[in-house]
């Protein structure tokens, strides 16, 4: 890390225990031919490691004085370096079966979610490091305050699991959080049983907006009374009380009848 400031503006926090490095790529079990992308590789703690298993690997970094010193560490016919924001990266263009990895950035963790949700059909699987709190969202079940927009979008697109934790001293500069590892794997498209994905997501949306009232008020533009009736979903509970297959009842009612959705 010598030489080399942590930018806030990226979100810089550095992994430098070899223990849970370690920890991760077992997790993470690369084999030689596998097509993986590290997101956000900064000084290389998990890249050398990837490396050391894999013929090539792909990474996209943001950091111009990364970039370079990666250049500078691996051969271009090992490490293809996409140089640019995750956010904007178009991870199909990568083929399929792809393997995705990564320290994400805490300020854009969500976003960047989101964003490679809708890059799944041509993901094999994804591990990445995150703010603990994130990740607890990510698994929550239905009915306490961690359940969420995050909950039901992911839930619905991959099957997920908490792997293990790792502390604030594991990073320099060290993160005023606890970090946990998660993994994520998509669900074949044809168990996916939404009319119109984008209305689901239209309809969570709108529930959690104001999570504290009741559902018959923040979705009382779209859904009426007799569809709560006939959906058999009491309109008096809230967002956080609804599983992922309420939101896919109503979200493909609503596409049934013809509504699509405005995003």
């Amino acid at each position: 890390m010598k030489g080399h400031i942590a930018r806030k503006r990226f979100g810089q926090n550095f992994l430098v225990s070899p223990g849970v490095v370690a920890k991760i790529v077992d997790a993470i079990l690369p084999q030689a031919d596998d097509s993986v992308v590290e997101i956000g590789p900064g000084l290389g703690a998990l890249t050398e490691p990837l490396l050391a298993r894999l013929e090539h690997l792909h990474v996209v970094e943001i950091d111009r004085d990364l970039i370079a010193r990666l250049r500078e560490r691996f051969p271009p016919e090992r490490l293809t370096i996409h140089e640019g924001d995750a956010l904007q990266f178009d991870f199909s263009v990568l083929g399929p079966g792809l393997r995705v990895v990564g320290n994400l950035p805490y300020n854009i963790s969500t976003p960047l979610l989101f964003h490679l949700a809708a890059s799944a059909d041509g993901v094999r699987d994804m591990h990445f490091m995150l703010q603990r709190e994130v990740v607890d969202r990510m698994v929550a079940p239905p009915g306490g305050s961690e359940y969420g927009r995050l909950s039901v979008m992911l839930q619905y697109r991959f099957e997920m699991e908490r792997l293990f934790l790792v502390p604030p001293g594991a990073f320099n500069p060290a993160p005023k959080v606890e970090s946990a590892v998660v993994r994520l794997v998509p669900r074949p498209r044809q168990v996916l049983a939404a009319v119109d994905e984008n209305l689901l997501e239209e309809v969570v949306k709108a529930a959690f907006s104001q999570r504290r009232k009741m559902l018959r008020n923040t979705l009382r533009e779209r859904v009426s009374e007799t569809d709560w009736a006939e959906l058999g979903i009491d309109p008096t509970r809230r967002a956080e009380e609804l599983a992922v297959g309420d939101y896919l009842r109503v979200a493909n009612r609503l596409a049934e009848r013809g509504t699509t959705a405005s995003l």
